[in-house]
């Protein structure tokens, strides 16, 4: 007796949130730079906990380049919300124009991060606290780098066609990492210019 063959075919390739195979890629990336994230500051706060002078024998970094830097992702987070809005409602004007938006606000933030290199009053090699203070920034400059590069690319793809509806669902995808980059550097933040203000 044969079972009757169940046609697929016209199913979409592609998918929103937890529907699509890329959310949960998205999702174990996360997880896994997460945890990279919480054993640094883990590492941090032990340094931190073993010294007692944090940090050892240089000034903190001024709070401005940070601070600027800190307002410029959280007012990236509107028009990532946007992009990621347009995209799941198909919507390729709203959506080219909020990604667009959005790598302006990345390109923003990597420049700003330059001078946060160049203000913190310690180079990499020069201590414990140099050296994760370095690793710290440099992770999440990693994490924005290689973002900022995924959204040129869906931002070429969106302008140029041919558009297919999966490329919307990337977009979506984009803007949900997004987040995940923008809440990862808040703790990190609060380590590098707050921790060494309190006791």
């Amino acid at each position: 007796m044969s079972r009757p063959v169940i046609d697929v075919a016209p199913l979409a390739d592609f998918g929103f949130g937890h529907r699509a195979m890329v959310w949960w890629a998205t999702v174990g990336v996360i997880a896994i730079e997460g945890t990279m994230f919480a054993l640094m500051i883990v590492n941090y706060l032990y340094l931190k906990g073993r010294n007692p002078q944090w940090p050892p024998g240089v000034f903190p970094p001024a709070l401005r380049w940070g601070t600027i830097n800190t307002v410029i992702l959280l007012a990236s987070l509107v028009p990532n919300e946007l992009a990621k809005k347009a995209s799941e409602n198909f919507d390729l004007r709203r959506t080219q124009l909020w990604i667009t938006v959005a790598i302006g606000f990345a390109i923003a933030f990597n420049i700003v991060r330059v001078f946060e290199f160049r203000s913190l009053n310690v180079w990499w090699d020069t201590n414990a606290y140099g050296s994760v203070v370095w690793t710290l920034l440099g992770l999440h400059t990693t994490h924005l780098v290689t973002d900022l590069l995924d959204s040129a690319v869906l931002a070429v793809l969106m302008f140029t066609g041919p558009i297919e509806q999966k490329r919307f669902a990337d977009v979506s995808e984009n803007s949900f990492y997004w987040y995940f980059v923008v809440l990862a550097w808040l703790p990190i933040y609060a380590l590098i210019y707050f921790a060494p203000r309190v006791a």
